[in-house]
């Protein structure tokens, strides 16, 4: 008796649609629901290695290094000025899991710029940092604050060098007024001098010297 032959069963339509679908390494442009827009590479249906992410509310690009959706690697972030509408940068560095960290510059509003390392999206580890007045600080950084050993330049080339901590002096430091041709070298406690010893120092090329020079001990 001869073997009824049945037809072999067709694949589920979803799975077809998912199949054909699937981005792998390919570039694609994709519109989110809201309007946000990615043009880039994908695996496994996600942002995953080069790639630029438009999001609509705020107009800011993000255009650099994906990893399983998340922004990872090398990467620039952009957003428009309010008032020329035209790009301006605000950070170009390193990124790991959607956050800044490793080495990186970011601009902040007023003209002020970090320039050093970054962890979990904060300042830490080594990096210089020029105010809005014209004050440099460079040294350590731990959670997005002076910590460690560092020094700060006033813009009247004063400055101090020695510890930090949660942002302010703290620990021994020596504080160089060169307006004076004084040093003061001393401990520090939440940003102020505790004890400590001062001398004259370039006193003769000082521009506002005091009137009379320190005696020497």
């Amino acid at each position: 008796m001869p073997i009824a032959k049945y037809p072999r069963a067709r694949e589920p339509l979803w799975h077809e649609w998912e199949r054909k679908t699937l981005k792998c390494g390919l570039r694609h442009t994709v519109y989110a629901v809201n309007g946000d827009q990615y043009t880039g590479e994908w695996l496994n249906n996600l942002k995953h290695g080069r790639g630029t992410q438009v999001w609509k509310r705020t107009g800011a690009i993000y255009s650099g290094d994906w990893k399983f959706g998340k922004r990872d690697g090398y990467g620039s972030y952009s957003i428009p000025d309010a008032v020329t509408k035209e790009y301006k940068n605000v950070y170009t560095g390193w990124w790991k899991n959607d956050k800044r960290c490793g080495y990186g510059m970011k601009f902040y509003p007023g003209g002020e710029c970090y320039e050093g390392e970054w962890s979990d999206g904060l300042r830490s580890g080594w990096g210089q940092m020029r105010y809005q007045d014209g004050s440099v600080y460079e040294g350590q950084w731990l959670a997005d604050s002076p910590n460690g050993q560092g020094m700060l330049r006033l813009p009247n080339e004063n400055r101090y060098e020695g510890g930090w901590k949660d942002g302010k002096k703290h620990g021994p430091g020596k504080f160089f007024y060169l307006d004076k041709g004084q040093l003061f070298e001393g401990i520090w406690a939440a940003d102020t001098p505790k004890c400590g010893t001062v001398i004259d120092f370039g006193r003769d090329k000082a521009p506002a010297p005091t009137q009379y020079p320190i005696p020497k001990v």
